[in-house]
Order: structure tokens, then C-alpha cells, then sequence
């Protein structure tokens, strides 16, 4: 009898970033970088079958993630945003209310990949860096699953009540979040709901499961 595998999400990736290229490393410019071309692939990708669609966000380049994935939300039927947030540059309580507000647009289907990211200009150590993305994920959960905020931390000291517009589920989408850095595993297992991965040999892959899978554990979660 063949056991039952779990659901696999099929995701694609729109060039929200940088230039897209047909051939890799030949530029063209039909395949620019631009709101035209990026709302094709995702309404192509949707259109294609697919679950969910990573909106990347970059400060040196590309076009910004927030408003894309507003402008694009009522385009959509039933897919899912994959949309990408750098903590360095958002204040939480702000970045929950514009959170809950796409996921309105979205008829409640948005997903969020944190970016442990730097203030624009601002060079900070990989471990104060985790530890304000860790921060700010537990901030934007409280707020999002519509508690109220009494938060000291070293980075954020806030006391707020939660958005008056909440997410249709009226919880805090899925965090979705990668690195392989101690740091980042580290932050990973505190924080997030789905860890993301490279491709890599089987073995690989099996080895970062199970790694993850025990540090989430030690800190009775589960990803």
C-alpha cells in the first residue's frame, strides 16, 4: 500500500528584482524589470496552475513589493502572493496594517517572506540583524492575529492595539523565511511558519529538514 505524501506547494517567481532573461546572462530589454512585465508572468503563472508566486523585493533594484502586490491582488482568481518584506527597512506596526490590508484585496490568500534585511545605507552584524527580524515576526503576529502589542525589546518598545482592519482569516498569514547561516537557522526555528530552501542533492535537503525540524522542536514548534 503506497503512503500518502504530504501536499506539495508548486511556486513560481516573478522578476520583481532585476531584469528577467529568456538566455541566462543575455540581456533584453522586452524582459526588463517593469510593472508590464512582471504582472504578465504572475497572471501566466496563475493562468499555468500555479499554487503560489514569490514577489522578491530588493531596495537597489526593481520596483517596489508592497504596491506591486496591491496593484496585482484584485487581478487574481485564486492564486496566492508570496510577498516579500525587508524588516530593516519597515516600521512592524505600519508593515501589519499594509499586511492585513493586501490580504483584504486578496480575498485572504497572502503569504509573507521575511528578509532579514540592513536599513538602506546601514551595515549591521549578522546577529543584532536576526534578532530584530525575530522581533519584528513575533510583533507582526501579535498584531495580526488581532492582540494587542505590549512589546520591550531592544530594538521596538511598543504598546498598540491591534489594525482595525484585520486579515480575513483574522490570523497572521504564513511567515515564510531562509537562510542557512547559524544566525538565520536560528531565527527561522523562533519565527517563521515555512522555511525556505535552495535546490540542492537529496541529502542535502534531507539533512537542513531534519536540522530545522529539531531546533523548531526545542522551542515547541514545528515547521
Amino acid at each position: 500500500m503506497t503512503q500518502a505524501l504530504p501536499p506539495c506547494e508548486v511556486s513560481w517567481f516573478s522578476a520583481l528584482c532585476d531584469d528577467d532573461y529568456e538566455f541566462l546572462g543575455v540581456p533584453d530589454p522586452a524582459l526588463k524589470s517593469s510593472w508590464e512585465h512582471c504582472r504578465d508572468i504572475v497572471l501566466q503563472a496563475e493562468a499555468g496552475g500555479f499554487d503560489n508566486i514569490l514577489l522578491p523585493s530588493g531596495y537597489e533594484l526593481g520596483i517596489d513589493t508592497t504596491a506591486f502586490a496591491a496593484a496585482i491582488a484584485p487581478m487574481l482568481k485564486r492564486m496566492r502572493l508570496l510577498m516579500a518584506v525587508r524588516i530593516g527597512e519597515m516600521w512592524p506596526p505600519q508593515l501589519a496594517r499594509q499586511i492585513a490590508t493586501i490580504d483584504r484585496i486578496l480575498g485572504g490568500r497572502l503569504t509573507v517572506n521575511i528578509i532579514s534585511s540592513d536599513m538602506p545605507g546601514e551595515k549591521l552584524a549578522s546577529g543584532p540583524r536576526y534578532a530584530r527580524t525575530v522581533e519584528a515576526m513575533s510583533i507582526l503576529k501579535t498584531l495580526l492575529n488581532g492582540q494587542p502589542l505590549d512589546h520591550d525589546g531592544e530594538f521596538w518598545k511598543l504598546k498598540l492595539d491591534p489594525p482595525r482592519i484585520g486579515t480575513v482569516s483574522g490570523k497572521a498569514p504564513l511567515l515564510y523565511f531562509g537562510g542557512l547561516s547559524e544566525d538565520a537557522r536560528e531565527a527561522a526555528a523562533e519565527g517563521c511558519d515555512v522555511y525556505l530552501m535552495w535546490p540542492d542533492r537529496r541529502e542535502v535537503v534531507a539533512d537542513i529538514i531534519a536540522d530545522m525540524t529539531a531546533r523548531a522542536a526545542r522551542r515547541g514548534r514545528k515547521l
